[in-house]
């Protein structure tokens, strides 16, 4: 029996896990590439030239009235997807695409009394990751996904694991949330036996992979700080 080949799709995917892409990445590059190959009739990328390309980057301007940032994804995924799947190097191809339009805006600054009173006024479920991310510049998405075990309340140190810009990197631990952190360290803990106690909240670990006490760890120090 003939083994199938794997779709194209499937390929760029296994390809941006590879390289530990982010999982919106992924999503992102393949609706590009499904894009481009759908505007080119579902001919096969490999088929296509320098013009294809500069075909489907000016539509996405002209026709889409896409912004600069979404068009640059765009060919960031068509760059991928030559480069890394295709094995083809297109950076020498020069493509001259008409580009979307940046729009300039005047950027809005709030005065130190709006931002207290835009914080204050933030509804109290929100309240601590919004401080977060406005206070030591979180992205939404860093923010939650924090885990306990990120939290270093010994050194006063947030550790930001596998971010936009595959950096890690660590930022202070506020003080004046230092106690609003641990509050809720506190009530995702008691989430956490309630959800263990109803049948819910553990991870399977192999059998050969559980016996290594070195690699143990407990599945609410992996758990997210902002569960439910």
């Amino acid at each position: 029996m003939k083994q199938q080949k794997k779709k194209l799709l499937d390929i760029v995917r296994e390809k941006i896990r590879v390289k530990h892409y982010s999982y919106s990445t992924e999503r992102t590059y393949v609706h590009w590439i499904k894009q481009y190959i759908l505007f080119h009739n579902k001919r096969h990328p490999i088929e296509l030239e320098k013009k294809d390309i500069e075909q489907f980057l000016t539509k996405l301007a002209m026709k889409d009235k896409v912004s600069p940032g979404t068009q640059n994804q765009a060919f960031s995924a068509l760059l991928f997807l030559y480069r890394e799947v295709l094995g083809i190097d297109i950076t020498s191809w020069n493509i001259q695409a008409l580009r979307a339009q940046e729009r300039k805006h005047i950027p809005v600054v709030l005065t130190k009394d709006e931002v207290k009173k835009v914080l204050l006024h933030i509804p109290e479920e929100y309240s601590l990751i919004v401080h977060l991310m406005y206070g030591y510049g979180l992205r939404m998405s860093e923010a939650l996904n924090l885990r306990i075990k990120d939290i270093d309340f010994g050194f006063d140190k947030i550790y930001i694991w596998d971010s936009k810009s595959l950096k890690d990197r660590t930022v202070p631990l506020p003080q004046a949330l230092k106690a609003k952190l641990l509050e809720q360290v506190e009530k995702v803990k008691q989430l956490h036996q309630e959800d263990l106690k109803a049948g819910y909240g553990s991870l399977y670990i192999p059998y050969a992979l559980s016996k290594k006490s070195t690699l143990k760890r407990s599945s609410i120090q992996s758990g997210s700080i902002f569960s439910r």
